[in-house]
């Protein structure tokens, strides 16, 4: 299964996808229900297993989604702030790093 990617949804308000829109980012939204966005950032095999030690509270749904969930609100915005930085979802590496 070398080569797994596994997706942080990141919900996009309307404050959020008036960023990304200033970002020209806009068009990374999926919509998933309702009108409501996402944003999904991918993190490897290795950048899962850190994030899941680093933040005790995260899971891994490893049932259905392969998603990780449950991260702290504040990370999820620093995640989101390096997307509009960096204008590229590309940005797990530079995360586990710095925060």
């Amino acid at each position: 299964m070398a080569g797994e990617k596994y997706p942080i949804n990141i919900w996009v308000n309307e404050e959020r996808y008036e960023k990304l829109q200033k970002a020209g980012l806009a068009s990374m939204c999926e919509e998933v229900l309702a009108g409501l966005k996402v944003i999904k950032v991918y993190a490897d095999e290795g950048q899962k297993d850190e994030i899941l030690k680093k933040y005790p509270t995260a899971k891994f749904d490893s049932a259905t989604t392969k998603s990780i969930e449950l991260l702290p609100r504040k990370v999820k915005d620093q995640i989101f702030d390096l997307v509009v930085q960096k204008q590229s979802v590309d940005v797990m590496d530079e995360f586990l790093k710095n925060y």
